[in-house]
């Protein structure tokens, strides 16, 4: 019988090294997450012997739900700023270890108390170039119907981009936006809304444009540059391109929280950063990254193109989501 507890205690024993040996990462799928993949999850698997396994795309009914039940299986997510802001102050984040994790030479725009720098992207116009004729140059072509004529695809979510993209191509000022005139938005939308194909993940943004199935669409800059890479034939306006980031954050209660500040470290490193942003053509938060990476690279990064760049006000986002979300779903459903 002693044999046999013993036997069922090492069980037990290598089974719960085994869980302490690897963590979840969770993210938006598609070409970001495979980027992030390479750059991040791989090279600390090899550094750390930690494995780490992929799941996504994110979804934040999913991370308030497994914090709620007290039942979190993931332990990094990438989320969007405005959502980590929000979330933090609803208790569903952990805080940051700043002592495993280095944050002298992290953007302080993007790092806060509970949340380390992902990347820095633009939402920007492309066209299927194949399905347009002629050159779109801004947001407002994207509401010209009679010039441009052809289905548009918007990101269908809650969140900052859509709401300040009809604001502009209403004419409104770079620098008038905030407080948002939702009456003036919507209004401004309902001249297309037969026309918009909504997309939920990057993928599906993608997808999409090279497909021909939406002629234009707002679409996240490494979206763009994954596409061109691929050689698909596809225009991209950077004319008041919306500036914000994402960041990655650590679930409350999540089961491996050392692993996941250990990862956050390795993820937001100069040469972790450097690699995502070659990879992606997002921008790195850590403000060593560029020193590491082709000087083409670098020029294809969205604060290569800050003339007319707007940045969207996530504190602002972070503050009336939820009102905005209650209108923007009913407005869609009707």
């Amino acid at each position: 019988m002693k044999l046999i507890l013993t036997g069922l205690l090492a069980g037990l024993l290598a089974a719960t090294a085994a869980k302490a040996d690897e963590m979840a990462f969770t993210s938006w799928g598609g070409t970001t997450q495979e980027a992030q993949t390479k750059s991040w999850a791989a090279p600390f698997e090899a550094s750390s012997g930690i494995k780490v396994l992929q799941d996504g795309p994110t979804d934040y009914g999913k991370l308030k739900a497994m914090v709620d039940a007290g039942n979190v299986t993931w332990d990094v997510v990438d989320v969007e700023m405005d959502f980590a802001i929000k979330a933090a102050k609803d208790g569903l984040l952990e805080p940051i270890d700043y002592a495993v994790v280095p944050k002298a030479d992290l953007d302080p725009r993007f790092s806060n108390e509970h949340a380390v720098g992902s990347f820095y992207y633009s939402f920007v116009l492309a066209w299927n170039k194949g399905t347009v004729t002629g050159e779109p140059t801004g947001w407002a072509d994207m509401f010209d119907t009679k010039k441009f004529p052809g289905k548009r695809t918007f990101y269908k979510w809650s969140a900052p981009g859509v709401i300040e993209i009809a604001l502009l191509a209403d004419g409104v000022p770079a620098d008038k936006l905030y407080p948002l005139d939702l009456d003036r938005a919507f209004k401004k939308l309902d001249t297309i809304k037969s026309d918009i194909v909504w997309w939920g993940g990057g993928a599906e943004s993608q997808q999409l444009i090279a497909s021909g199935e939406a002629a234009f669409g707002q679409l996240w800059n490494g979206r763009v540059f994954a596409l061109q890479q691929d050689g698909t034939d596809v225009g991209v306006a950077w004319k008041q391109n919306l500036t914000a980031a994402d960041v990655l954050v650590v679930p409350k209660g999540a089961k491996n929280k050392d692993s996941a500040m250990k990862f956050l470290a390795a993820a937001s490193s100069p040469t972790g950063q450097a690699k995502f942003a070659e990879a992606s053509g997002y921008a790195p938060i850590n403000t060593k990254a560029k020193a590491e990476m082709p000087a083409d690279a670098v020029k294809a990064l969205p604060d290569a193109h800050v003339d007319g760049q707007i940045n969207l006000d996530m504190n602002y986002w972070a503050e009336h989501r939820d009102e905005i979300a209650t209108r923007w779903y009913a407005w869609q459903t009707k």
